[in-house]
């Protein structure tokens, strides 16, 4: 059975090997290595881990089977002062991909922006990403595109999705 927890910074660990154990897979065809290694480091080390819980007041959920961490989602209520919630992050490990672990994560985003009077959750996604068509059935709808300098010669060419919550 699948459940659902907020992480705490004991958990920044595993979050840390699933993100290594998810972008190789779902950024090999879109991204260079050395842009996949520099984004890793980027957003994943520990104290970009800290950062973004800490100053930057993300949550991160950890989907999680028999003590296992399976995927995680991070989020950020009323982002940039509006009713919506952005989710920064959600990658669950290729193994089990298909299982639903992803809808439970994005369900349980949609609950507690509903609980919090966000009534809209917000996303970006690389355009090459497959998971472009994941979050169409889901109800999110395209609603622009941005690319972003990330530094190092490197740029996120992504599009945003955003989904109403009723």
């Amino acid at each position: 059975m699948i459940t659902i927890r907020s992480a705490t910074p004991e958990d920044y660990r595993a979050i840390q090997e699933v993100a290594h154990q998810t972008w190789p897979v779902t950024f090999g065809e879109i991204l260079s290595a050395p842009q996949i290694a520099y984004m890793l480091d980027r957003m994943y080390s520990l104290s970009a881990l800290w950062e973004q819980v800490e100053e930057r007041n993300h949550v991160f959920l950890l989907a999680e089977e028999e003590g296992s961490c399976l995927g995680y989602l991070s989020y950020e209520l009323s982002y940039a002062g509006t009713a919506k919630t952005k989710i920064h992050k959600i990658y669950v490990l290729p193994a089990t991909q298909g299982k639903g672990v992803g809808k439970h994560l994005l369900s349980q985003a949609e609950q507690i922006a509903r609980d919090n009077g966000n009534n809209v959750l917000t996303l970006n996604v690389n355009r090459y990403n497959k998971a472009v068509q994941f979050y169409q059935k889901l109800g999110f709808a395209i609603i622009g595109s941005e690319d972003i300098d990330i530094g190092n010669g490197f740029l996120m060419e992504d599009y945003i999705l955003e989904k109403t919550l009723l």
